[in-house]
């Protein structure tokens, strides 16, 4: 008689959804998306004055985001 022993992983916990990977790639894009379009437009002065910084938050949250494991 063989004992076969059924071993299982146990199931992970999902991550908290600003610690996954794929939905932070994407914020992180659409606000550099978002700041080029700030930048280029010539209606508002506020947008204009808010581009820079939009860029930069998506662009160093993109850099961080993309070291999260899958």
């Amino acid at each position: 008689m063989s004992h076969l022993i059924e071993t299982r992983t146990p199931a992970r916990p999902k991550r908290p959804f600003f610690l996954r990977r794929g939905p932070m790639e994407t914020i992180a894009t659409v606000l550099i998306g978002l700041g080029f379009l700030m930048l280029f437009q010539p209606f508002l002065l506020v947008l204009y004055t808010y581009s820079l910084v939009t860029l930069l938050i998506g662009t160093v949250m993109f850099i961080i985001v993309s070291k999260f494991p899958e």
